[in-house]
């Protein structure tokens, strides 16, 4: 049995060796053609590396530095230079959004572009630049979406106001989610959608029954529920 298995071994390691020599003769016949696919992949990683270095980066820190300038008018309350810039060194908000839009800077940019329009009282506008906008921050991304249920209130268009107040409630923020719910709730309210305004209040007697949303809830789920 030992031979045996010896024998096998012997055969593998035969079929191994003709298998090694059928590659090297292989990899000589190729070798250009290799060379100039390792050459390829070289120059591709090298390039992406400077393109990380070079452009993107540096990109990045410009869209920066150019929300910090309108950043300033923001601050003081000047939305339109805020917005659209002074002719001078600051671009404005609603430049560095279409400019550096890839960029987190330019989602940023979007947003503050959202609250000017907002301010200015354009809420078409508003909506466009603050559905841009988008991140993982618990406190900032409900907040924007909050405000967006807000532009599609003035709007009248009370079904997409809805939905944003909702998504901006799933956010898990425990004090934002249930003033966003209550405000789904109006909104549904407004469009006689008993049902789903009654779900919403009664969502937040569930899951947020210490909050100031909370105290009064009973007074619109009755009206939710009456006929």
């Amino acid at each position: 049995m030992a031979k045996e298995n010896f024998k096998k071994e012997d055969e593998q390691l035969e079929n191994v060796g003709e298998a090694l020599s059928t590659a090297g003769q292989w990899i000589e016949e190729h070798q250009n053609i290799l060379t100039w696919v390792v050459t390829a992949i070289v120059v591709v990683i090298l390039g992406i590396i400077a393109l990380n270095n070079y452009v993107i980066k540096p990109k990045g820190v410009e869209a920066n530095n150019e929300n910090a300038k309108a950043v300033v008018y923001f601050m003081n309350g000047d939305f339109e230079k805020a917005l659209n810039g002074d002719d001078a060194e600051c671009i404005g908000f609603e430049e560095i959004a279409n400019s550096y839009r890839s960029f987190q800077a330019g989602k940023l940019a979007a947003l503050y572009a959202g609250i000017c329009y907002y301010q200015m009282g354009d809420m078409e506008s508003a909506v466009t630049y603050l559905k841009r906008f988008s991140a993982k921050d618990l406190m900032i991304d409900p907040a924007a979406r909050q405000l967006l249920g807000n532009a599609y209130v003035e709007m009248q268009e009370y079904g997409k106001a809805a939905k944003a107040f909702e998504s901006a409630a799933k956010s898990g923020n425990d004090l934002i989610a249930p003033i966003c719910l209550k405000k789904a709730g109006f909104a549904y309210l407004k469009m006689e959608n008993k049902r789903a305004a009654k779900k919403v209040f009664e969502s937040i007697k569930a899951d947020y029954p210490t909050s100031q949303e909370a105290q009064d809830i009973d007074k619109y789920i009755a009206i939710a529920d009456a006929e």
